[in-house]
């Protein structure tokens, strides 16, 4: 079954990004539960931002997951990549990651790659570079394993990253891993920049997506924008979809405005 979900941010660095609430983790929680959804997202600034004992009680209290948690503090707060040229900075970058990955796993909830992956470019060229992402995701979907969690990878548009930037690449992407334990994060947002049809490659990447961001066309909630949502309703079900879609949309006009029009398009599109 297709679940719903919403994005926090709790890194004051990346406030005016596109998440939708702002105001902390009970704020959040209470919000989303109040309008139905199925999850959180959480985009904290590390593993130690939110006590374990904390997290339990909001989603015990609530009833809601924890639907993932977003890595991109590393970039945003430390400078961290997984392609760094510097290799003990490439090691801090893994070890970032895989702090997020012990934050998450015990919700269930996988931790995302997506600014994290870096770009090419100066010392090292495209090849290398994904070689360099390759390693480390060889590296920890693994530890992400032990968590019954596949490590999402997202594909970004060519204004974030110079690496991979449609389902399509992704997916040979994953091919050339030996771990089988990643998956693609498919953002509506991204692909209605890099995709020439955003069902198709939603079709395309089938058992390869684990993830979703559900949002429009210019970044604001779905049905804010001119994204036309009922062929790519029509794709996740073809494909069987049945994880998260998730809002990681601006604020726009505000945070209940933006999670009252998400869930008025989830439940339209898939309830």
């Amino acid at each position: 079954m297709i679940r719903s979900a919403i994005t926090v941010s709790l890194v004051e660095e990346a406030r005016g990004g596109p998440f939708v609430y702002w105001d902390g983790l009970e704020n959040a929680f209470e919000n989303a539960r109040s309008l139905g959804y199925d999850a959180i997202e959480v985009f904290a600034p590390g593993p130690d931002a939110v006590p374990q004992s904390e997290l339990q009680n909001l989603v015990k209290n609530s009833g809601l997951k924890v639907a993932a948690v977003g890595t991109g503090a590393g970039m945003v707060k430390h400078g961290l990549s997984l392609t760094d040229p510097d290799p003990s900075k490439r090691k801090s970058a893994q070890e970032f990651v895989r702090s997020m990955i012990d934050f998450g796993g015990p919700f269930g909830a996988p931790a995302i790659i997506g600014s994290m992956q870096g770009r090419f470019g100066g010392e090292i060229n495209h090849d290398q570079a994904l070689d360099l992402l390759a390693e480390s995701l060889e590296a920890l979907a693994p530890h992400a394993s032990t968590y019954n969690v596949p490590l999402i990878y997202e594909p970004l548009n060519r204004y974030e990253t110079n690496l991979i930037k449609t389902i399509a690449e992704g997916v040979a992407f994953l091919d050339r891993l030996s771990t089988k334990n990643v998956k693609l994060l498919a953002d509506l947002f991204h692909m209605n920049i890099e995709e020439a049809n955003v069902a198709d490659a939603l079709r395309q990447g089938a058992d390869a997506i684990g993830h979703i961001h559900f949002v429009d066309s210019n970044r604001r909630a779905a049905g804010l924008g001119h994204t036309d949502f009922e062929p790519i309703a029509a794709a996740l079900r073809d494909i069987k979809y049945d994880g998260y879609l998730c809002a990681e949309a601006f604020p726009l006009p505000d945070s209940k405005t933006a999670a009252e029009k998400t869930i008025e398009a989830f439940n339209r599109l898939f309830r």
